[in-house]
């Protein structure tokens, strides 16, 4: 064997085992986390008088501590679903526009605009949520329930503009810019000779884009929503800043009701009694499962596509 080949076999040998024990710490580091959380939540379980997968009420601070996941759980998941709602076609038409359409020094400066807009720190677009979007969504979410109040997302006898909506109007400004981005590198990555040869056969513009660079790009999207999705879901100080902090279950998203796990927990926290944080911190194991199931959902859907198995990595 060569001097060559055997610098190749030894750095092959060494790259193998550093991606090897980086993907085992990877699952060392989530073992952990499960673990932890499971540890300090078992007490405040086992303290619990309720169903705490079926209880609406959270009081775990009182003398007989009374505290389910079900109000948190529903609020964390329905504004995560309207925000990605919200977000998804508009990223793609973003990402679609930069990557297909603007011209090169418009492209780089958008591009330029939503890398940095997805790295704007959360606090303040809860900042910017109570003090400019709250008010602002009286009036619209006022013609939502008058016109439209016969659809149950509308519906309801009051309207405020500290509601379910306005929350998911602040997360889905937050994910959209992590969805365009990633969407427009995976959708650069089309290849062009099939770009240039459904032009060549006299395809528009969008007949190519339809035909060769979405169905391309389909894996590399789904990543990028479920990406945005788990933000959402994770996400802390913006919605603890709008989310009116109830616990209650309902579809009517323009009311002044609603919370999510990760809004309750930052609100809760400094003043919770060791029951109560043994609560909070099982709400968040309840928020890593979920996670962790949507992520594993995305894995499937993209599985189902062996085509595209290259760009889902």
């Amino acid at each position: 064997m060569g001097r060559s080949a055997f610098r190749r076999s030894r750095g092959e040998g060494l790259f193998r085992f550093a991606t090897t024990g980086a993907g085992i710490l990877l699952l060392v580091i989530m073992a952990a986390i499960a673990v932890f959380l499971i540890v300090k939540a078992v007490p405040a379980l086992q303290a619990n008088t309720s169903r705490f997968l079926t209880e609406k009420v959270w009081t775990p601070n009182a003398t007989e501590p009374v505290f389910g996941i079900a109000a948190l759980a529903f609020g964390t998941v329905i504004s995560s679903l309207l925000a990605l709602i919200m977000a998804l076609p508009i990223a793609i038409g973003v990402a679609l526009f930069i990557s297909h359409y603007a011209p090169r020094r418009l492209a780089g400066i958008l591009g330029y605009v939503i890398d940095l807009l997805a790295a704007v720190p959360s606090v303040v677009y809860g900042l910017w949520g109570v003090i400019f979007l709250i008010p602002f969504m009286k009036g619209p979410s006022e013609f939502l329930n008058t016109y439209f109040g016969w659809i149950p997302l509308f519906a309801g006898d009051a309207v405020y503009g500290k509601s379910i909506l306005t929350g998911s109007i602040v997360l889905a400004i937050m994910i959209l810019p992590i969805i365009a981005a990633i969407s427009r590198e995976v959708f650069l990555q089309a290849p062009t000779m099939l770009e240039e040869a459904s032009l060549a056969l006299g395809a528009t513009r969008w007949e190519m884009i339809r035909m060769s660079v979405l169905p391309f790009g389909r894996a590399g999207v789904i990543s990028a929503a479920m990406l945005g999705l788990g933000r959402a879901m994770g996400e802390t100080i913006a919605v603890a800043l709008i989310f009116p902090a109830t616990f209650t279950i309902t579809l009517q998203v323009l009311s002044a009701n609603g919370n999510s796990i990760a809004a309750n927990i930052a609100n809760g926290f400094g003043e919770a009694t060791p029951i109560g944080q043994g609560a909070l911190i099982a709400s968040g194991l309840v928020l890593f499962v979920i996670t962790l199931i949507v992520n594993m959902a995305a894995r499937l859907i993209i599985a189902r596509r062996k085509e595209y198995s290259g760009a889902a990595a």
